[in-house]
């Protein structure tokens, strides 16, 4: 018999504390994940098991449980149950978990960016600028529940209230690719659940570690009911399954043009909001008053920043013929001087090209936009997962690199002689998502971005960028708008508007 009921609750507090202190401390340990999906504990799923492999070297980091549409139905029907009770958290609460996991992901950054290193092919810079950029995300959302949630409306009988307010829709689906696997996926996780809802996430298989165990375990340490949050790695069959379920009311997505559009069809038949961010070929408009050698930096950061495998990426540089020449020599220059390697033993500017199935795809573009005529100036070879950093020269509109996305490290470079042509080939694409126009006269090259459709415009910078508090999205083929950032675009996009009147007696009718 226990005689000292006090001693003893006190030793299991102290012992309890202990052991989330070491869970904590090994915020990324596989032991906690290894094999399991995440559904408000670790558990194992039905679906098959994957390895999780390093791209730089071909070797396994562990291994991933993976969904089975059987797993997304349980996970969805779950969340679906464990959310009208967090809806109904005070918003105090539902903040408090929020700022929880922003300085969670600032204290364990270190051991994320490890795999975002390794799973990812990340430069240590761009690793930090994911958790930094995820922190910043759970910051902004956790804004988000203290926000006004509705408007008092006109009434025509002044007996009578009449107001509108913002309701969660339920269960979101987040489908996140593996690029920038953490900021693709918490950008649109931290606001849902900020504002009430439930999330299922499945992340990328190829970076189910850093895009999907990353967010688990941080919602998981900063208190988030169970439940609330589901983690389900998966392929095109589970990715399906999130968008066909009925619990799920809004898909956020963002990938392929191509799996996009399978997307927002599939959630269009069963009359769901989708929320689509997709590819880009993007434009750098350089001008002949522009800074060569500036433009120059600007457009090898844009073109080669983590291997070229981002939405925003400059993917066409359409420089004007009087300095064409210096900026193709002053680019290529640069490239040859990047170099390309393991980031996790070596420092180095580029790391390896995600699998060899996306590596071939960047080759066959290069090689078929030699045999169309394009001269390569730089790079255009690689070694095993590492793609050289490539510039092509004297391109034309419809070159292959030039005029698809190619999601990689290739500049392709093609001359105009009047502003008119520069805007005309800069609109020959069915994608608008970045633009950058570089010039001496930011007020003349304003005036040229104002006819080129684009979701996101810059001025004498580059094509990639992004701030957690900004709307993010293009249109045309990059996708349906800025549904993603900023107070506004979220609460659009994560609640739903709701009309209600009241008075104090009941309404009298003829009958």
């Amino acid at each position: 018999m226990n005689q000292q009921p006090g001693k003893d609750a006190k030793r299991v507090a102290t012992t309890n504390t202990i052991n989330r202190r070491h869970l904590i401390m090994n915020l990324m340990d596989p032991a906690v994940w290894d094999k399991k999906l995440f559904t408000g504990t670790w558990s194992r799923g039905n679906g098959k098991e994957v390895s999780v492999r390093e791209p730089a070297t071909g070797g396994s980091l562990g291994t991933i449980g993976s969904a089975s549409a059987a797993d997304i139905d349980l996970a969805c029907r779950n969340a679906a149950a464990a959310q009208a009770a967090w809806a109904e958290t005070p918003f105090e609460e539902r903040a408090g978990v929020l700022r929880r996991a922003g300085a969670l992901f600032e204290q364990h950054s270190d051991d994320i960016h490890a795999w975002l290193i390794r799973e990812a092919g990340s430069i240590p810079p761009k690793a930090q600028v994911e958790t930094h950029t995820a922190a910043q995300e759970c910051y902004e959302a956790a804004a988000l529940p203290s926000r006004p949630q509705g408007d008092v409306l006109a009434a025509a009988d002044p007996e009578r209230l009449s107001f509108s307010r913002r309701v969660p829709v339920g269960v979101v689906g987040v489908i996140a690719p593996f690029n920038f696997p953490l900021i693709l996926a918490i950008r649109a996780v931290a606001p849902a659940l900020a504002l009430g809802n439930a999330v299922v996430l499945k992340p990328d298989l190829r970076t189910a570690v850093s895009g999907g165990v990353s967010i688990a375990r941080i919602f998981e340490e900063a208190g988030l009911p169970a439940g609330v949050l589901q983690m389900l790695p998966g392929g095109a069959e589970s990715g399906a399954a999130l968008v066909a379920h009925p619990a799920v009311r809004v898909i956020a997505f963002t990938g392929s043009t191509a799996a996009g559009r399978h997307v927002g069809a599939a959630a269009a038949q069963h009359l769901k909001r989708a929320h689509l961010e997709l590819g880009g070929n993007n434009a750098i408009i350089v001008l002949e008053d522009a800074d060569v050698d500036a433009a120059a930096s600007v457009g090898a950061w844009g073109s080669y920043l983590h291997q070229g495998q981002i939405c925003m990426a400059a993917g066409r540089h359409i420089v004007h013929e009087s300095i064409a020449d210096e900026y193709v020599a002053k680019l290529s220059e640069k490239a040859n001087r990047l170099t390309v390697g393991d980031p996790n033993t070596e420092q180095v500017a580029l790391g390896p090209i995600i699998d060899e199935k996306q590596r071939d795809n960047i080759h066959r573009l290069v090689t078929e936009s030699v045999a169309a005529g394009a001269t390569i100036t730089a790079g255009g070879d690689f070694n095993g997962q590492f793609y050289r950093p490539t510039v092509l020269d004297h391109v034309s509109r419809d070159t292959p690199a030039f005029c698809n996305e190619v999601f990689g490290p290739v500049a392709p470079v093609i001359r105009f002689s009047t502003v008119e042509e520069a805007i005309e080939i800069a609109k020959d694409t069915g994608y608008g998502l970045a633009l950058s126009i570089m010039s001496s006269d930011a007020l003349k090259a304003w005036g040229i971005a104002r006819k080129i459709p684009s979701g996101l415009v810059h001025v004498n910078d580059q094509t990639v960028a992004d701030e957690a508090h900004i709307p993010f999205g293009g249109v045309g083929n990059s996708g349906n708008g800025g549904r993603i950032g900023g107070a506004e675009a979220n609460l659009e996009s994560f609640t739903e508007s709701q009309w209600v009147t009241m008075q104090s007696k009941p309404a009298q009718y003829p009958f």
